[in-house]
């Protein structure tokens, strides 16, 4: 069995900037290439697991959502396809949920398909929803400050001491 990072991008590896549809919006977090360059280094599988509510509300399109991460891909410049998976969760809230964190589904088809070692593999965020995710499918949680919430005040990092880190980078460092 292998591991995983299960990584969510707004907040987490770009800023988070609020229904982002255009590609020239978007900006890496500081650290975030070289983290993910180093968890793949150490045989991690990566996935990203991104909620996009905007394409929910007709705010923007899947298309645009596709752009803006070919653009963060490019401008991570790890090489395309980075991600061994992506799950763009585009339901709005109210809307029947299929995979809008926090729906542990993406995590849990992952984790049987590339034969994932739920122990070895983490859910990285910076929201309820992305630690949500990962408490339901019982991996390993990460949660880091970049985001625009301050996630020591969130319920699940203080019920289940879920590790804080200042950021995606910081995180990355702790790999083994």
């Amino acid at each position: 069995m292998s591991k995983a990072l299960f990584l969510d991008r707004d907040g987490t590896l770009i800023l988070d900037k609020v229904y982002l549809a255009d590609p020239a919006g978007v900006e890496l977090i500081p650290g975030v290439a070289a983290g993910l360059q180093r968890a793949r280094s150490l045989g991690y599988k990566l996935f990203l697991f991104t909620n996009q509510s905007g394409i929910g509300r007709g705010f923007h399109t899947l298309d645009d959502t596709l752009r803006v991460n070919a653009r963060m891909e490019e401008l991570l410049g790890l090489g395309s396809p980075l991600f061994a998976g992506v799950c763009i969760a585009p339901e709005a809230p109210g809307q029947p949920v299929i995979y809008r964190k926090p729906s542990p589904r993406f995590i849990v088809e992952k984790l049987e398909q590339h034969r994932l070692d739920p122990a070895q593999c983490w859910m990285v965020g910076d929201s309820a929803a992305d630690l949500g995710a990962g408490l339901a499918a019982h991996v390993q949680l990460a949660a880091v400050c970049t985001g625009k919430v301050d996630p020591h005040t969130l319920p699940e990092v203080v019920a289940h001491r879920i590790p804080v880190y200042p950021s995606f980078a910081e995180f990355a460092a702790t790999l083994a």
